[in-house]
């Protein structure tokens, strides 16, 4: 039952996760998601079989704690007004949004106790792995599109040629535990912020 309320999370935070940058694309001028019917909170539009069932339920059974992706939100920077600015404004957003969703979760986890406590904790944590694991700079991950940008434009042409191969460095990394180094870092994320709850009330 607990893996399965976690499940809801996971998919939660991908859904609210590929919606903000859609969103933040759609602002930025690019209706690209919005035509496409992926300017929606509906899960259904944007699960991805793999990433969104099949490797939760493997890791949760692993690992105990289920992590994926939803499919990316089509967008076309062609269509920014400002393409700098939306380049890093959209690939930020969907990180910013699990940051935000992790800090509350953490919050309603420190205002709990027992088993709803610890679903909020994993919740939270949840939200802060998928922020700062899509911050790192692997295409096709948020934290590559970011850099791209800053980077002289000879040297982001030539790290985006990495995407063809990114997706299998990332597999390959998460099913090694190369990322493990963010599990601490994101525990005490949410141990700080639900502390703040602890300490007021």
């Amino acid at each position: 039952m607990e893996n399965l309320i976690l499940f809801f999370f996971l998919i939660f935070s991908v859904v609210i996760h590929e919606y903000s940058h859609g969103l933040v694309a759609y602002y930025n001028g690019d209706d690209t998601a919005y035509l496409m019917g992926r300017l929606t909170l509906n899960p259904v539009a944007h699960l991805d079989p793999i990433g969104s069932i099949i490797m939760p339920l493997f890791l949760a059974l692993t690992i105990g704690v289920p992590f994926g992706y939803a499919k990316p939100v089509p967008i076309n920077p062609l269509r920014f007004k400002d393409y700098q600015k939306g380049m890093i404004t959209v690939g930020a957003a969907g990180c910013a949004t699990n940051f935000v969703a992790g800090f509350v979760f953490s919050l309603i986890s420190g205002l709990t106790r027992g088993a709803a406590s610890q679903i909020f904790e994993l919740a939270a944590f949840i939200n802060f792995i998928l922020c700062f694991f899509n911050l790192i700079p692997i295409p096709p991950l948020d934290g590559s599109r970011i850099l791209a940008v800053i980077l002289p434009s000879r040297i982001g042409i030539a790290f985006d040629r990495i995407e063809r191969y990114g997706l299998f460095i990332v597999y390959a990394l998460v099913f090694a535990g190369g990322f493990r180094f963010l599990v601490p870092f994101c525990s005490s994320l949410v141990n700080h912020f639900s502390s703040l709850v602890h300490l007021n009330f």
